[in-house]
């Protein structure tokens, strides 16, 4: 897979979870615990396109 590919998938997953963490504060059932896990993991994502991003810029 390209980084290109690759940075459209990440992009796609962190808009994925966006909706899910919106999606999540809308329920009343959620709890703070699952809110965290839920923002942790769109971090995650959003490091690696960071981190993709400079490897590319620095390729350049």
């Amino acid at each position: 897979m390209s980084l290109k590919n690759h940075l459209n998938e990440l992009s796609n997953k962190h808009r994925a979870l966006e909706k899910e963490l919106s999606d999540a504060i809308a329920h009343p059932a959620t709890t703070d615990s699952m809110l965290a896990d839920i923002k942790r993991r769109k971090l995650r994502v959003k490091d690696e396109i960071t981190k993709i991003e400079r490897e590319v810029q620095h390729a350049a």
